[in-house]
Order: C-alpha cells, then sequence, then structure tokens
C-alpha cells in the first residue's frame, strides 16, 4: 500500500521545506485537497490551481499529484488543475451531474480521472462508471468536518469494489487503483491494506510535531509487516 501525503496539515510558511522532506522520505505521491467554501459541510476554502503550480514547479515531473475536488463547479474547472500540473482529477460523485462526459474530457486532456464516495454514498453508484475510471477514492470521514475518527463502516463498501476491480482486471479491463482517505495512521494502516486499498492518505498521522516525516513514514510502513 503506497501512503500518499495531505498538505493541509503542513504550516503553509514552510509548504516547500515539508515538501522537500516528504521526497526525501520515499514520498512519490502527493494528495491536494481543494474546497471551494461551498461544498463541503463546514464551508472550508483551502487552495487552488497557483498553490498545485507552485508545488508541481518544487517538485518536478517525478511526483504524482491528485487534486480532489470537494467543490460545487468541478465539471466546469477541472481543467484549471491540469493546467497548472496535476496527473489526476478526483471528483465526487455526489457532486457531478454528468460523470461519464467528464471522464471522457479529463482522459482527452491527457490526465487522469478519479471518482470519489462519501460515507454514507452506496458503492452502487460508482459500478456503471468503474471502467472508465483511474482511481476510487473512498471517504472514511465527511469531507469538511472537523474533529472526526475513522468511520469504520465503510469497509463493505471498500472490500466490494476491490471485488469489482479485481472482476473487471480479471476480464481485461482498466486496472483502477483504490484509494482511502480520512483518519488513517499506524495504528488502522494495517486494516485498510488488508480491505485492498492500493494507496492511503494520510495528513496528521504523517505531517505532525511529534516525528519527522520520515519517521512517522516508517512507523506505518512497520505496521504493514505485522
Amino acid at each position: 500500500m503506497k501512503v500518499a501525503p495531505s498538505i493541509l496539515t503542513v504550516d503553509f510558511c514552510r509548504l516547500g521545506e515539508k515538501l522537500d522532506e516528504a521526497i526525501e522520505a520515499g514520498i512519490d505521491w502527493l494528495h491536494m485537497d481543494v474546497m471551494d467554501g461551498n461544498w463541503v459541510i463546514n464551508r472550508t476554502i483551502t487552495f487552488g490551481p497557483e498553490i498545485i503550480r507552485s508545488i508541481r514547479d518544487r517538485v518536478g515531473p517525478e511526483i504524482t499529484i491528485d487534486s480532489h475536488l470537494m467543490i460545487t463547479n468541478a465539471e466546469e474547472t477541472w481543467d484549471q488543475y491540469v493546467n497548472a500540473g496535476a496527473d489526476l482529477i478526483i471528483c465526487h460523485i455526489e457532486a457531478v451531474e454528468d460523470f461519464p462526459t467528464l471522464i471522457k474530457k479529463i482522459h482527452q486532456s491527457g490526465a487522469m480521472a478519479g471518482c470519489v464516495l462519501n460515507p454514507d454514498t452506496s458503492e452502487e453508484n460508482v459500478m456503471e462508471i468503474l471502467p472508465d475510471l483511474d482511481l476510487v477514492l473512498v471517504m472514511s470521514v465527511v469531507p469538511g468536518k472537523g474533529g472526526q475518527s475513522f468511520i469504520p463502516e465503510v469497509e463493505k463498501k471498500v472490500k466490494n469494489i476491490r471485488k469489482a476491480i479485481d472482476s473487471q482486471v480479471k476480464n481485461g479491463g482498466k486496472t483502477t487503483k483504490l484509494m482511502i482517505d480520512g483518519g488513517v495512521k499506524d495504528h488502522n494502516a494495517a486494516m485498510v491494506s488488508g480491505w485492498g486499498i492500493d494507496i492511503a492518505v494520510v495528513g496528521s498521522g504523517l505531517i505532525n510535531d511529534r516525528a519527522t516525516i520520515k519517521e512517522n513514514l516508517e512507523s506505518i510502513y512497520k505496521s504493514l509487516e505485522t
């Protein structure tokens, strides 16, 4: 299982320094949580394309950057994030009216397309478009709602999507990646890995004042060995 840091827990005055630290620790995937102050429950505003452009300039072309768009108008503005350097655009199934057309447009731009489901959204909503998706993200917390703990009830959803992806691959289809985001730390990383997760987004469990990014990453990977 790969670990992708969310940069939301970073002191933005030290963003470049922390990016360098993460890459030196072995990180090769960065997760960008974009909130527009409208779509998420607590009306949070985070950042937009220009920050992503600066990050791309800092880390170079070899690092994968995804943009998780928790916004109301993803169908109208996704291309700004591709132009800023994002490799993968992840949009909420709950916020998009015509997902098949959106996937087609993102792919035509040369980027990858992902779909994200909130904790209370059924996996059945993504099955029809799964063959065309590069990634499915399952939220294990409610986007934008502070002070939450990991929601273990998403286990069944994750396993059902994993089963569908494996069947798809077996039948010659796309190797869609499966990602989880929210409350993942060293104490539950092995559990979600066992569910079949390919990529875990980790925020405060990776970037904090208790240890270095390298130390926290090593703690997570060590937990996967037990």
